[in-house]
């Protein structure tokens, strides 16, 4: 039963991915931490479980999505690029960071920050555009700081630097595209941070890499893999100004759950 709620929950959060280029992880995070809960997992590791399976499946909603996105063009290779290494860097210390934060904390960290994102989405409140794209040092700092709020909150990067790429004058679906792709080095980086930082814990359950619970990524993996073609085949065709507003609806209630 639980597997068949990992596959729908890895299709929701593909489209997602493909659509709002946000990894699934606002999603991911919180059913995750509900189901973990219910199975009966500890409460002390039970969030950082939750973060480090959200992170290892957006590998895969990463590459779907990307290729999609590529097809139409819509990458920015070099900003993509001189982000990553600043990624790669501000991941690693993120989970550090995460791992030192107790869970019920953790929680409530995820749960402002779902409904600052819901908000966010809700009122369409955006940085206006009128600054170039910064140099390559600009962009490693900015991929630090992102690659560390990633790692912390389990997403792949989408719901902050799509807004700092098109505060950057970067066109929505350039800058979509393009964070699409920044989330697979936050997901690579961040999962193997996990794995290593949760390596043989004493309270892990059976069949755990570290902080990543394997039947929880392989059923979210099998599902999202497709719908996040799927997903950005939308992106550039739909106005998603509706699936914002309610997709803000559900983190909201999910963010004051958190906090409650």
């Amino acid at each position: 039963m639980e597997f068949l709620l990992y596959m729908l929950l890895g299709g929701c959060a593909g489209v997602l991915a493909g659509l709002f280029g946000v990894g699934g992880g606002l999603i991911i995070v919180p059913v995750l931490v509900f189901s973990f809960g219910a199975q009966g997992f500890d409460p002390a590791i039970l969030t950082h479980l939750a973060v480090g399976t959200s992170l290892a499946t957006i590998i895969f909603t990463s590459i779907n999505a990307v290729l999609e996105h590529q097809r139409k063009g819509a990458v920015l290779w070099p900003v993509f690029a001189w982000m990553t290494l600043g990624i790669l860097v501000g991941a690693g210390v993120g989970a550090l960071t995460a791992a030192a934060i107790q869970g019920p904390l953790l929680q409530k960290i995820i749960g402002v920050f779902a409904i600052c994102i819901a908000l966010q989405m809700a009122l369409e409140l955006k940085p206006k555009p009128g600054r170039e794209v910064p140099g390559k040092l600009g962009l490693a700092a900015a991929g630090s700081v992102i690659g560390w709020a990633s790692a912390i909150f389990g997403i792949g990067g989408g719901s902050l630097s799509v807004p700092f790429l098109t505060w950057r004058s970067v066109p929505m679906q350039k800058a979509v595209a393009t964070s699409s792709a920044c989330g697979l080095p936050i997901a690579v980086a961040s999962a193997l941070s996990f794995m290593l930082i949760g390596w043989n814990h004493p309270s892990l359950p059976a069949w755990s890499l570290g902080f990543v619970y394997l039947p929880a990524l392989g059923g979210i993996a099998l599902t999202s893999m497709f719908f996040a073609r799927f997903g950005a085949r939308l992106a550039h065709k739909l106005s998603p100004r509706l699936l914002k507003r309610l997709f803000a609806l559900l983190l909201f209630c999910v963010g004051l759950s958190f906090l409650l």
